[in-house]
């Protein structure tokens, strides 16, 4: 969620500069099931208008309608949304509504935090009823730094507490700038992941030519070592190139990114293995068996688009370490 909370915090920053106040709205606890869950959060401008949800747009209109109240009061605080007898979601929900006064001590660390790929925390302090307080609120803890979400928020140790590890924003790394590297880049995008296209000096590219990617690396392969590739990154790599693609994956074999996916059939897969092998004897096996060739699940994709959602959702299934299955034969909740 922690992509979310990068763009309430950008259009906050838009709000200010054009004088406009706004409310942070967050779920802090839920009892039984809702469409999304705790730690999710909404932004509302005092002229009506919403940047992300709490819901999957059921609830959003009655959060609307009580952050009038702080608006006016500049008091928190807790709304609870009962979904049992309006949605399909049997649950209810228990939303935190607060002034959202950042100061700029808070938003520079943020940013400097996301730019160093470090987690950070968000507490929220309050409770499990309808009730206004100065005593409500959220605090960011950036390291060792604790910053209150306003300037006036006085923390009541008699509060209850949610706190959420917020991990970077997730990334991903497209190996190739051909038509479907766009369409990937695109869906990656919408999915709020950070997408960076790497692609070769002959390519000509530029990173216009990748709506919504964050930066275009142009290099060679040997220089790819010296970018920073985490946990928190998943790599596809995709040149349509038998030659690039294996000159790619050996300067990444001392990488460990959370997914490798390598685009193209089983048999080019174990060509390219094979030499992977032949070139690096003592290469690390856990590198090679992270490699998923063909990249994608197997979902009939045809259409560029199609193949782009089904690596998306190989991608999200390994991250999340789910085996894909129908959810109609998934016994219990969607959500663990």
């Amino acid at each position: 969620m922690t992509h979310e909370l990068k763009k309430i915090i950008e259009a906050h920053i838009d709000a200010d500069a054009q004088g406009v106040k706004t409310v942070l709205a967050t779920v802090v606890a839920l009892k039984g099931s809702s469409y999304r869950r705790p730690g999710v959060s909404m932004l509302i401008r005092e002229d009506g208008k919403m940047i992300g949800a709490v819901s999957g747009g059921c609830v959003e209109k009655e959060v609307f309608r009580q952050s009038d109240s702080v608006f006016k009061t500049d008091i928190a605080k807790v709304m609870t949304y009962d979904g049992r007898y309006r949605l399909g979601c049997e649950g209810i929900l228990y939303i935190l509504i607060e002034p959202f006064r950042p100061s700029g001590e808070l938003i520079t660390g943020f940013f400097q935090t996301l730019k160093k790929r470090k987690t950070f925390k968000m507490v929220s302090y309050f409770m499990e009823k309808d009730v206004e307080s100065a005593a409500l609120g959220s605090v960011f803890q950036l390291g060792e730094t604790f910053l209150p979400l306003r300037p006036n928020l006085n923390q009541d140790k008699g509060m209850q507490v949610f706190e959420q590890k917020m991990a970077p924003c997730f990334k991903l790394l497209i190996i190739g700038a051909e038509h479907d590297a766009v369409q990937l880049c695109s869906y990656a995008t919408l999915t709020g992941w950070e997408v960076t296209i790497l692609a070769s000096p002959s390519e000509e590219k530029s990173l216009k030519d990748f709506p919504g990617a964050q930066e275009l690396l142009i290099m060679e392969p040997g220089a790819l070592s010296d970018h920073a590739i985490d946990d928190k990154t998943a790599i596809v790599v995709m040149t349509h190139s038998f030659v690039k693609d294996l000159t790619y994956l050996l300067a990444l074999k001392t990488t460990r990114p959370i997914y490798l996916g390598l685009l193209g059939p089983a048999g080019r897969r174990e060509k390219i293995l094979g030499e992977l092998m032949e070139r690096v004897p003592e290469i690390d096996e856990n590198f090679l068996e992270n490699i998923h060739g063909p990249t994608g699940l197997d979902i009939g994709a045809e259409t560029a688009q199609e193949i782009a959602i089904a690596i998306l959702a190989e991608i999200l299934s390994v991250v999340r370490g789910k085996k894909p299955i129908s959810l109609k034969n998934k016994e219990g909740s969607i959500h663990s």
